[in-house]
């Protein structure tokens, strides 16, 4: 177990890239996680050369890893492929950390791209679910989701425009980013009015469907002070499982969130109190709600009301998902590695237009599959550090 003074002075995010909206269209997932990795490390300074690990999750290739390596020209010492879904990405910074700080790499290059929506009509995922799923008429994954959220506003009282809130919260967040995809105004009666998808969730409260790419670049503190960025401190990161498919969900209002957050925080040596802001992987919007919930920001059934209150939206007390999340900015398969992108940005003071005022620690966490994962990462910059 690694101390939280470790954890502060030994990893560090110095680059990173995302390609989004009509520059990634009509593009194959190997140029487009080329050009986000070549455009990580030039704003790192960092020289492809120098890359000596590597790590890659996709669903289109069975060894991303390496085949990364192959289109990045390098022969790392270190390769990392493990996927548990959405949120491979924030464990990823994890794993890099661990190899960075033993010695195991110098450079760590992570980097994604996929033509998700462009490869629609071919595009399946590997893994089905368990035939008492399918045979029950589950429309996957949104089905799983949607059982969530049945639950929750059965238990926790509200209505559909709690979700709906998510959802427009996210959108404000969007109007401000000229990056992102969907930037129209949005409303809690154009969610709710929206089709039904799986009941209770509509269609706004689903994700996008994009193509897109990003990457993140990480070296050690001691490597980072010529570099021409201000690098980004990675304080604390846990994992945590609860299944695999919903049927096997022990709680459906209780996530891996509950474990991977406090942990986190404890090797980060910081309260949930401390985090200036939030980057939640939003696949619908009910993960947001009971996420929100497991990582101690209010208590049970309360997230809804944040939102409600627009705590959560530009100039809110609380911000979260700041250039408008998988529900309005991008959403090409595996989001996590956008969340990364965008906290760097926030804490380097980068995001024109949408940028939260002063922040110096954020908190990402990435999910897989319909909930069964939960990774989180603390980052802040160096003024945090202990």
């Amino acid at each position: 177990m690694r101390s939280s003074s470790s954890a502060s002075k030994a990893a560090v995010i110095v680059g990173v890239d995302d390609i989004v909206g009509d520059s990634a269209k009509n593009r194959s997932p190997d140029d487009l996680t080329i050009a986000t990795s070549y455009a990580a490390l030039a704003d790192a300074g960092i020289d492809p050369s120098e890359v000596d690990a590597v790590f890659c999750a996709s669903p289109h290739d069975n060894m991303p890893s390496l085949r990364l390596a192959e289109i990045l020209q390098v022969n790392p010492r270190y390769f990392d492929g493990t996927s548990i879904g959405g949120g491979s990405y924030e464990s990823f910074v994890g794993h890099a950390a661990l190899a960075l700080e033993s010695g195991s790499c110098d450079v760590a290059l992570l980097a994604y791209g996929s033509a998700q929506r462009s490869a629609r009509g071919s595009f399946t995922t590997r893994s089905a679910p368990p035939p008492a799923e399918v045979a029950s008429g589950m429309i996957y994954p949104a089905s799983s989701f949607a059982l969530m959220a049945t639950r929750y506003l059965e238990v926790y009282g509200g209505g559909p425009e709690q979700l709906a809130e998510v959802a427009v919260s996210a959108r404000e967040w969007a109007r401000h980013n000229p990056r992102a995809a969907r930037r129209e105004l949005l409303t809690v009666e154009d969610v709710i009015a929206s089709p039904v998808v799986s009941s209770p969730l509509r269609k706004l409260d689903c994700c996008l469907v994009t193509d897109g790419a990003g990457a993140v670049v990480m070296t050690r503190a001691d490597r980072a002070a010529h570099l021409p960025k201000r690098p980004v401190h990675v304080r604390g990161f846990a994992d945590a499982s609860t299944h695999r498919f919903v049927s096997a969900m022990p709680d459906l209002l209780t996530t891996a969130a509950a474990k991977s957050g406090p942990n986190a925080l404890r090797m980060a040596g910081m309260e949930i109190s401390d985090i200036d802001l939030f980057e939640i992987y939003d696949a619908f919007t009910i993960d947001v709600l009971l996420i929100l919930e497991d990582l101690g920001v209010c208590g049970r059934g309360e997230a809804g009301k944040l939102f409600l209150a627009g705590d959560t939206r530009p100039g809110g007390r609380l911000p979260i998902n700041t250039n408008g999340g998988g529900l309005s900015y991008a959403h090409p398969g595996m989001y996590g590695i956008f969340l990364l992108v965008e906290a760097v940005r926030q804490l380097r003071g980068e995001s024109q237009g949408y940028q939260v005022s002063d922040p110096n620690t954020a908190l990402v966490h990435g999910l897989g599959g319909p909930l069964s994962s939960g990774s989180t990462v603390v980052l802040a910059n160096e003024g945090q550090l202990a």
